[in-house]
């Protein structure tokens, strides 16, 4: 994320090349907001006012939203805590890890090694 005064958003990604080859390379989006609108976007807090007076609630976030999402996040902590389902930590770069393999045998299924195609 870019913010003021160059606001936009710039994601880097890999993608795999079209055709039979694995070759993957890194493609970038970025999106400029004054380049795509000829214009820069009102302050912060110049909008958030306006907003904020004219009752316009569309950027605001509800509170049975913000509710329902802790709810969420809560039951998952709570379930860590209580030794229910912890989370799995593997070492970075690995390909995979014991039960992520378990996961998804249950339905006969393997993962693809896309690195030995």
């Amino acid at each position: 994320m870019k913010i003021q005064p160059m606001e936009g958003i710039k994601i880097f990604f890999e993608a795999k090349s079209p055709g039979t080859k694995l070759c993957i390379g890194t493609l970038e989006m970025d999106f400029n907001y004054a380049e795509i609108f000829g214009s820069e976007p009102p302050d912060a807090y110049q909008r958030l006012l306006l907003d904020c007076m004219q009752g316009d609630q569309t950027l605001f976030t509800r509170i049975d939203d913000v509710t329902l999402a802790w709810s969420l996040v809560d039951d998952l902590l709570k379930d860590w805590q209580t030794g229910g389902n912890p989370p799995h930590p593997y070492p970075a770069g690995s390909d995979s890890f014991p039960q992520a393999d378990e996961l998804i045998q249950r339905d006969r299924r393997c993962w693809r090694n896309i690195l030995q195609m």
